[in-house]
């Protein structure tokens, strides 16, 4: 029976007097209160960026950010769920720099500038301390760290205690991974430490061109490629509103260097190399290579300019991530309809795939899409796309419930928002994360 509106706040007290409008009233009254209180507690959970990064300034690392392996306190399932499934994408970890062009260019450069006298007395200790280094780093450019297995390793443990239900009788496991060593190497470390865990768990490990449209979908040697448009997110009509306010570059040049007159690198690109440098010591077991020339502090003002960066890179090709989800709703579909009979499908690729996917699926608001340059911190923080950075979707069923499967998404191990109605966060409804994404994917 629907509630009947009140002309004034008398006859609403008046109402109040009667049996069925009191209880009514209260009943909906409280409803209310609670889906108040509930979005208040989301919104609590969620501690400003700038804050965040006061904490721990290593979170101005961005994508280079080393993950924090740690359990986090997760929020009890509905009475009577149980977790049954769990789906999963994951960037490899930990690594040496991507490209060799940053340790040449260093190399090249301290060279020319030790030569030439034009190094501080900073400058010359980094020298020593480079040069000693420069041939493991030349050596492992790309590939993962012992840090990087390790972060797999604890990721999969903490999996493994936090839902226990899904392994502790055994099954069937798939891994897929992009054709990318560090990647392979992640994968064998989740899953190694996976079955060491349960020896009952039955694990497939799989690198091939035929999963790429799963894990790698823009590869080059993805059969099944397809092109999706790419978009730019609307704050870049407004960027010149954003006053850099970071003298970053400049400064850490200073520190090493007396002069950079005549040296082979431009002092921007001298900047950018030390800064990329730096933020990678701690994936690579260097950390006090560069002595005091940067700190973690100093990142800290310049990651607001760096994270509208990071956000357009994320943003842009969104849409090539499609695949990836699809891949994540079918295998989903079939776990739940029993055409399969996997406990957990698990994915290992790139950053370049989860930033997209963390946007396309609008994971904490990532979706916002703000006109606002200042705005982009609240919805998206390029430290969630750190090294080992993972999103993982659990899957409950009750054998009473008429509500049907649940699902949970948990990203870098902490439950995040989706862009779906529920009342009871952080579960959604299986059917509307289904049809919403469904929608999404062919829009």
């Amino acid at each position: 029976m629907p509630m009947r509106p009140y002309r004034s706040l008398l006859h609403f007290m008046i109402s109040l007097t009667k049996p069925h409008h009191f209880y009514i009233t209260m009943r909906k009254a409280i409803t209310t209160l609670f889906l108040c209180l509930l979005s208040m507690s989301i919104w609590a959970q969620a501690v400003p960026a700038l804050d965040q990064l006061k904490a721990d300034p290593r979170k101005a690392y961005g994508n280079d950010y080393p993950y924090p392996v740690r359990t986090v306190k997760l929020t009890k399932a509905p009475k009577g769920y149980k977790p049954f499934y769990i789906s999963h994408y994951a960037r490899h970890g930990s690594r040496y720099y991507w490209t060799d062009r940053l340790y040449i260019d260093l190399d090249t450069l301290l060279n020319a500038a030790h030569e030439k006298h034009q190094l501080t007395a900073e400058g010359e200790a980094f020298y020593e301390k480079y040069h000693a280094a420069h041939q493991e780093l030349m050596t492992g450019v790309s590939e993962l760290t012992q840090l990087g297995w390790e972060q797999h390793q604890g990721i999969a443990r903490i999996m493994y205690n936090n839902f226990p239900e899904v392994f502790k009788k055994g099954g069937n496991v798939l891994a897929i991974s992009s054709l990318s060593g560090r990647c392979v190497i992640s994968m064998s470390a989740f899953c190694q430490e996976l079955a060491q865990c349960n020896p009952k768990i039955e694990i497939r490990e799989q690198s091939s061109r035929f999963t790429l449209d799963g894990v790698v979908p823009t590869d080059r040697q993805n059969p099944a490629r397809r092109q999706f448009p790419r978009v730019k997110p609307r704050f870049e009509q407004n960027r010149d509103q954003f006053k850099s306010v970071s003298t970053l570059q400049k400064d850490v040049v200073s520190k090493v260097f007396t002069s950079t007159e005549g040296l082979p690198v431009s002092a921007n690109r001298i900047g950018e190399h030390l800064i990329n440098l730096y933020t990678s010591l701690p994936s690579i077991g260097h950390e006090g290579m560069m002595g005091n020339i940067l700190q973690d502090a100093d990142l800290v003002n310049r990651w607001e300019e760096s994270n509208l960066g990071s956000y357009s890179w994320v943003f842009g090709p969104q849409y090539e991530t499609i695949p990836i989800l699809q891949d994540i709703l079918k295998k989903a579909d079939a776990a739940i309809n029993g055409t399969s009979d996997h406990i957990a499908d698990l994915r290992f690729g790139h950053d370049t795939c989860l930033g997209p996917l963390t946007v396309l699926m609008g994971l904490n608001g990532a979706d916002r899409d703000p006109l606002d340059p200042y705005e982009v911190k609240n919805c998206y923080q390029n430290w969630e796309t750190c090294k080992a950075s993972n999103i993982q979707l659990i899957f409950y069923r009750s054998k009473k419930s008429a509500d049907g499967i649940l699902v949970k998404c948990l990203l870098n191990g902490e439950e995040a928002t989706l862009p779906l109605p529920t009342d009871r966060f952080p579960y959604y409804k299986w059917t509307d994360f289904r049809d919403f994404y469904t929608a999404r994917c062919n829009k």
